[in-house]
């Protein structure tokens, strides 16, 4: 993966995460609201250094370019991490290259779908990946709409652990040239050709 760049859209600023946003995640981020959507390797009751420990792995993972890992901050609003989104590379096994959270005080005005539109135009502009599979939890209705805006198509359906136990995965492939047609952008934008 390149190194993760400043991405801007009309509310955001998406920057690389950063070792001071620790104290941020541990506030925001251990909530049941927030978490119980998640595969189950993120620990629950969420630990005290949970932040500083998922931290430390980010930043291994970062420095390897193992995948690009954004802040995600309001524009004006004094750069302070409200949730974060990554991406990695397909790796032909896992049908999943995103992942995201958005702290609960946020929920509700369209921040996560406006970054992640922002994070699907980076990797299919910039980079010219031929398609994103992205994975939810198939009782996370937000996630759920967030892929069907972005015209993902539902691909298959698979049991999975989540922090709130036994549930569905629902794994989406949302292709560059139906997301470059409803984004009215022609097929030969920058990037064209690239591989995932």
């Amino acid at each position: 993966m390149p190194e993760t760049p400043m991405l801007e859209s009309e509310r955001l600023i998406l920057r690389r995460i950063r070792e001071s946003d620790a104290p941020a995640i541990q506030r925001d981020f251990p909530h049941w609201e927030v978490v119980r959507h998640l595969n189950a390797h993120v620990p629950w009751p969420y630990p005290a250094d949970g932040a500083a420990t998922n931290m430390i792995e980010s930043m291994r993972a970062y420095a390897a370019r193992e995948k690009c890992f954004w802040a995600i901050t309001l524009k004006g609003g004094g750069d302070e991490m409200i949730g974060r989104i990554d991406l990695w590379a397909d790796d032909g096994l896992s049908r999943e290259q995103r992942g995201f959270w958005l702290a609960r005080a946020h929920w509700g005005r369209g921040l996560m779908t406006e970054a992640a539109e922002r994070v699907t135009e980076y990797a299919f502009v910039e980079l010219g990946w031929p398609h994103l599979w992205l994975c939810n939890a198939e009782d996370n209705a937000a996630s759920h709409r967030i892929k069907q805006r972005q015209g993902a198509t539902l691909i298959d359906r698979t049991p999975a652990r989540y922090v709130s136990g036994e549930g569905v995965r629902v794994t989406w492939l949302l292709r560059r040239d139906a997301w470059l047609a409803r984004r009215g952008v022609g097929a030969h934008a920058k990037g064209s050709g690239g591989a995932a």
